[in-house]
């Protein structure tokens, strides 16, 4: 392994560690010429994965293309490089953890919006806009009022659950 510095080929491993849900090795590393240090990564090579599209065509599925569409999604949100890191994984380890060659790209797309959701919900819609093709705003509009729908049940079972254990809860404000 070369140093990212120095490009010595002198280097050591300092630590090791299980990364993505033990499917791969993370290895840090210290140059031995130059004292710098990385980081590398070694995954278990796979069997290709190949996408459909909704036009019946097949494509191979690639990380990047996949970070890349929730990033744009989660442009100038309050939403980390390491959350969408995290959500790339588990979408990733979802779909090739199937003993499938070949996935939907709706799953992928579906499987997306289910993290986005709970994440940022105008990343949500934003993906969702371009995912499902919105023509008109009362989609989007459709959308939005889902999401308050959702969220409002939430808050009704999070404030029951309070009152069951007996906790300090202010109902929620659509009840007050």
């Amino acid at each position: 392994m070369r140093c990212l510095s120095c490009e010595s080929g002198s280097t050591k491993v300092v630590d090791t560690r299980a990364a993505r849900g033990g499917r791969a090795i993370r290895r840090r590393r210290e140059c031995l010429r130059c004292g710098g240090r990385f980081t590398t990564y070694e995954n278990v090579e796979q069997r290709p994965l190949q996408v459909l599209k909704r036009d019946g065509s097949a494509e191979n599925f690639l990380r990047e293309k996949l970070r890349a569409s929730i990033a744009v999604a989660c442009a100038k949100r309050p939403v980390s490089p390491s959350e969408v890191e995290t959500l790339v994984d588990r979408i990733e380890d979802a779909v090739s953890g199937s003993a499938r060659v070949e996935v939907a790209s709706q799953v992928i797309g579906e499987s997306v919006m289910e993290g986005l959701e709970p994440l940022d919900r105008v990343a949500y819609i934003r993906y969702a806009s371009v995912y499902r093709n919105f023509q008109h705003i009362d989609e989007f509009q459709e959308a939005v009022d889902q999401l308050n729908v959702k969220e409002r049940r939430v808050r009704r079972n999070r404030f029951q659950v309070e009152l069951l254990l007996g906790q300090d809860a202010a109902p929620p404000e659509e009840d007050r």
